[in-house]
């Protein structure tokens, strides 16, 4: 589908909004005012399927439907199985809620000490800062809290979040997310950092963010000023597509990096989007040429409504096989599922490791050849002096 990255077209453009001014498009603000939230917003541009009319009937239920114009642009208005299209446009499969699904798929609930601060690891939390995005991921982890169309009423508390992570010394890496923490104005975002570089015990800061890719305008050269003052702040984008890599997001990661932001990636493996190698190779080749780290690969959690998204935890395990000795190994993500009831994230990997014995390791390679790497045992003590030759060379 996409076999030269380098020569891929990653022509982004104003496409439906071509009358509107060029300050107007570059403004972050101007995309927010203008994000397309009405199913009768959806329809003047494109035909709905009676799937999709289904779900944005159902959408201010569970989550709501926001979609900046510039994603919008990237939907193939002709192709209901659009890749950037499904992941934003409600279907009525979303209604459908499996037996394994959950509210709350990974157990935020119960680890949070103080609202908005999950602490699950010894030495990190997660700071919800807001409970806002820019656009609606339809596989979204906390769609009971994002958009409040669940009537969660998440209102952020930062005073009692930053007391509870100065309070706690054995915290140092804190994680703002939400929601979409770049959503915040520049005076509360610098804030936010401010106080925690003022932490001596804060060691790691990072952002979880699909703005870069929703809505690229955002990143500013004041944003990149206050990454500037308070970094190293990490950040993790969300690329599930090579559909998603434009000229727009090249440009804002390369302003990000020069802003001194390491960027990783994470994307979620979803059925019929993203869950061929092809896609995937494609995917992590022109996040490396964005200068973005591939980070994690997510089976995706069990939402309530999801599971016409979801995948077979074997086409993930394939997945990386599949990558694993065709691409450079900084272009390959770890798979994980993120437990469901609060067990954190787990490796899952290909088995490459067929057999440890007393003597050896007995291996498999990406060809599927085996290989034998002989284990390491203590020598008896008379062996010092077995050797002669070693002895003199090394008197």
């Amino acid at each position: 589908m996409y076999p030269n990255d380098r020569t891929a077209n990653w022509h982004s453009g104003q496409g439906l909004w071509d009358d509107v001014p060029a300050e107007d498009w570059n403004s972050w603000i101007w995309q927010l005012k203008n994000r397309l939230t009405r199913v009768e917003e959806l329809e003047r541009h494109m035909t709905l399927t009676p799937e999709e009319r289904a779900g944005c009937r159902f959408a201010n239920k569970r989550l709501a439907l926001a979609i900046t114009p510039y994603f919008f642009n990237l939907v193939d208005r002709e192709d209901a199985d659009c890749p950037i299209r499904r992941q934003v446009i409600p279907r009525g499969a979303e209604m459908e809620r499996a037996p394994e699904e959950l509210l709350d798929p990974v157990g935020e609930e119960e680890t949070m000490p103080v609202r908005g601060v999950v602490h699950r690891y010894p030495d990190r939390v997660l700071f919800l800062v807001t409970d806002r995005c820019a656009a609606y991921c339809r596989y979204c982890t906390r769609s009971r809290l994002v958009s409040n169309a669940q009537d969660y009423n998440f209102h952020p508390e930062y005073e009692s979040g930053l007391k509870y992570i100065a309070e706690h010394p054995e915290i140092r890496d804190v994680l703002l997310s939400g929601g979409d923490p770049l959503l915040l104005s520049d005076r509360k975002l610098a804030h936010i950092l401010e106080r925690l570089r003022a932490i001596p015990h804060v060691e790691f800061i990072r952002i979880g963010s699909r703005i870069p890719v929703f809505l690229p305008q955002r990143i500013t050269p004041k944003l990149q000023e206050i990454f500037r003052e308070f970094g190293p702040v990490w950040m993790s984008i969300h690329v599930n597509h090579p559909k998603e890599c434009t000229q727009d997001l090249y440009a804002a990661c390369e302003r990000l990096s020069f802003a001194g932001v390491p960027l990783g990636n994470q994307s979620v493996l979803l059925r019929g989007i993203n869950d061929d190698v092809e896609t995937m190779r494609s995917l992590v080749h022109r996040l490396l040429m964005m200068r973005v780290r591939p980070y994690y690969l997510y089976q995706c959690d069990l939402i309530t409504g999801s599971a016409h998204l979801r995948t077979d935890v074997k086409a993930g395990i394939e997945m990386i096989r599949g990558l694993r000795g065709h691409t450079t190994g900084y272009a390959i993500p770890q798979l994980v599922i993120d437990a469901p009831g609060g067990g954190g994230k787990i490796p899952i990997n290909p088995d490459y490791v067929r057999e440890i014995t007393d003597t050896e390791v007995v291996m498999r390679n990406f060809e599927g050849r085996e290989f034998r790497y002989p284990l390491v045992h203590a020598r008896p003590a008379h062996a010092e002096h077995e050797s002669p030759v070693l002895e003199e060379v090394f008197m």
